[in-house]
């Protein structure tokens, strides 16, 4: 996938640096104690609360905090892709404030959830505490959800039913249109076939497997008219499975399949295992 200019080389190296230390450190104890016991990290995203919805953060997506004089304190993580750092202050017991300081500005197959993500680790923020997890709260009622557990192994990619939930043109990325979220499924099976729905008619084709390669053969489908968002779904689809080698990757339940010639793309999060 084509990406966006980069920071400085300096920069990127010093967000790799940073989390790497804090990742391998001893949890925060050699350092001193922060305000909050604990907070130290690593922590795993679970997911975000937007509006009342529930976003799965992508596997890599990640939080730590190092603590530096005082009530202060330096976040680094990673949105699900792109780096990033953060200034933090420890408020009280149950409240810290976050300036965001700098990113890496990487093309992103999940860029939604990036962005919000981004969006919400920012300003005054309530914390809850248990041994295992922690939810930063924002004013209007939007979380992100830690888990000091690591994240769930990746989902296979055959024998596992995957719904579409983002389509990617170049360098832009939106859901799929809301009459449309749920309809679009395929599934991958041993025996080298595919079948689904492309948003609105059904399809079977052959779906052979190389490495990092993934090449659907001629779509078989049936022939229902199809309008608005299912319809606008079903031809990106169409075009993306019928335009050659897909790179494939897996992370978390999140599959990502890309052309590399156009650099357009899908997300899909696995739904269920299939017998």
């Amino acid at each position: 996938m084509r990406t966006l200019p980069l920071l400085p080389a300096a920069l990127v190296a010093v967000l790799a640096l940073s989390a790497t230390a804090t990742a391998c450190g001893d949890g925060g104890g050699a350092r001193g104690t922060l305000p909050l016991q604990g907070f130290s990290g690593p922590w795993s995203v679970e997911s975000l609360t937007v509006d009342g919805k529930t976003l799965a953060a992508p596997a890599a997506a990640r939080l730590s905090v190092e603590r530096g004089k005082g009530n202060e304190a330096e976040a680094t993580g990673n949105y699900g892709c792109n780096g990033f750092t953060a200034a933090v202050v420890f408020d009280s017991a149950a409240a810290i404030t976050v300036s965001p300081g700098v990113h890496t500005e990487m093309a992103c197959p999940d860029l939604p959830f990036e962005t919000a993500f981004a969006k919400l680790f920012t300003g005054r923020l309530t914390v809850e505490q248990s041994p295992e997890k922690i939810t930063l709260k924002a004013p209007d009622g939007n979380a992100i959800a830690l888990s000091s557990k690591p994240p769930a192994p990746a989902a296979p990619l055959v024998a596992t039913q995957w719904t579409v939930d983002s389509l990617i043109k170049g360098e832009s990325a939106a859901p799929v249109p809301a009459d449309a979220a749920g309809r679009a499924r395929f599934t991958l099976a041993a025996d080298g076939t595919a079948s689904g729905s492309l948003g609105c008619n059904r399809f079977n084709a052959t779906a052979a497997v190389e490495g990092s390669r993934l090449t659907f053969g001629p779509l078989t489908t049936t022939r229902m008219a199809c309008e608005g968002g299912p319809g606008e779904v079903e031809r990106a689809l169409t075009e993306l499975f019928g335009s050659g080698p897909l790179d494939w990757k897996v992370q978390g339940d999140t599959l990502t399949l890309t052309a590399p010639a156009s650099a357009n793309a899908l997300t899909a999060t696995a739904a269920s295992a299939v017998e």
